[in-house]
């Protein structure tokens, strides 16, 4: 049943009141909405890596360096020497890798993970100093070792092999010692003389290595150099470098090169271990479009939603001189909540776009004919029918826009402040105060 009141200030202020506690008590199940997004967000991690481990996970490389062990002899006291073995490393000075990633997806349910499998191939040399013996070490060059380091030696599909000074080498799995912590990866021994010091000793070594989401590289050599090109339309850079790159619809070429000032260790050291996570960099292969972080953007502004509407409502209630119970508030409020629900798992199957259209339709079309029940005519609902249109359509643009979000929120906040201040300006809040004027002064 529609009731038209007359207004009075008390009555104007207690529904103002209420419909203020209503908009807070809506934050409730808006936030439930939100911890099911994380949740359903959690769930595709969980995929993510459960497919990862089957496959290979994301995939830092390391390499190739040399590692040489020596013993240092120390006088502990004149009865006793004391003997310790320890380890040299010598990085490239010249490294150069190319690679093409090829992509793919992987899907379980409706979830997708973006997966790879990269053709590398590693050029470059090492130079090593003379004289890098102190007084009471000696270095077994003999027993050098050229190290490959792979986060997730599962993703090394076909047999490392390459060249060293020309000639063909196959490396072992395993890593024995290293000056990189945690390292893993492919090594094999290699036999350094004299007649190397002071030379260049060319390396290059091919290999096929696959992994999941992300790829990133140490740049190890005094000069390192990368390219690497993909038919993926979304990479995103990562780390402390950024390429030169081209991007298109058909992929991405992009190119590094950092030099041995950009990073915080040097190109041979001795027994030390150096922080060189800081100095990785590359490339994840995002989604074109993550249904969850538009769908998380769009859930934080619930808040404006649910006040906006309710506001709209108490502006025409005193307007119209209609009066709306709570609990109708309420059930419109729940209808503004379920909005999230829709675009939640529609997003899921597919995509945020058209999920936006279909919840937002539904939502809109379900409050209009809602309103035509609380205010009697259909053009009262067609004005509530426009003014969440709008309203959604503001908020979709506002999800699109990157920098200037903030600055285009704030615009449109200030605009709906300005309208409810038009349609409120004529209106009467103390109805049954005696009207009064100003007194002139005698």
């Amino acid at each position: 049943m529609i009731q038209k009141t007359e207004n009075t200030a008390w009555g104007l202020t207690l529904k103002g009141l209420i419909t203020a506690g209503l908009i807070l008590g809506m934050l409730i199940p808006a936030v439930l909405v939100r911890e099911l997004i994380s949740e359903r967000k959690l769930r595709q991690q969980e995929v993510i890596h459960e497919i990862s481990d089957k496959w290979a996970r994301a995939q830092t490389l390391s390499g190739p360096y040399l590692t040489i062990p020596y013993t240092v002899v120390e006088k502990r006291n004149k009865a006793e020497d004391f003997t310790e073995e320890r380890l040299l490393t010598i990085l490239p000075e010249a490294l150069h890798t190319e690679g093409k990633m090829v992509p793919h997806t992987k899907r379980r349910s409706i979830f997708e993970v973006a997966l790879y499998t990269t053709m590398l191939e590693q050029k470059g040399y090492f130079l090593i100093p003379k004289n890098l013996a102190a007084p009471g070490e000696t270095i077994h060059w003999d027993r050098a070792r050229l190290c490959l380091g792979v986060t997730d030696i599962r993703g090394i599909e076909s047999q490392p092999t390459g060249s060293l000074r020309g000639q063909p080498i196959s490396f072992a799995s395993g890593i024995d010692l290293s000056a990189f912590p945690e390292a893993r990866g492919v090594s094999l021994p290699v036999t350094i003389t004299e007649a190397d010091f002071e030379k260049n000793i060319t390396f290059s070594i091919p290999m096929q290595l696959k992994g999941s989401e992300n790829f990133k590289l140490l740049p190890l050599g005094k000069t390192t150099t990368v390219r690497l090109t993909s038919t993926w339309p979304s990479p995103s850079f990562t780390g402390n470098f950024l390429p030169e790159y081209k991007l298109n619809e058909q992929g991405f070429d992009a190119r590094w090169k950092v030099l041995h000032f950009n990073r915080d260790f040097p190109q041979v050291w001795k027994n030390t271990h150096f922080k060189t996570e800081d100095f990785y960099f590359g490339l994840s292969l995002i989604q074109p479009a993550d249904g969850y972080a538009k769908t998380e953007r769009t859930a934080k502004y619930a808040i404006l939603f649910i006040g906006l509407t309710f506001g709209f409502f108490y502006l025409l209630e005193i307007i119209l001189g209609y009066k709306v119970h709570p609990v109708q508030y309420v059930l419109t409020g729940l209808a503004l909540v379920v909005f999230y629900t829709l675009l939640l798992s529609i997003t899921e199957i597919s995509g945020f776009n058209l999920a936006y259209v279909v919840s937002a339709v539904g939502t809109i079309g379900l409050i209009t004919l809602y309103s035509k029940h609380l205010f009697s005519l259909w053009k009262n609902a067609w004005i509530i029918g426009g003014f969440l249109t709008a309203l959604y359509a503001y908020i979709y643009v506002l999800l699109q826009l990157e920098d200037s979000a903030l600055l285009a929120g704030s615009i449109g906040l200030f605009v709906l402040i300005g309208i409810a201040m038009h349609l409120s300006r004529k209106i009467n809040w103390y109805p049954n105060a005696p009207s009064t004027g100003p007194s002139s002064a005698e």
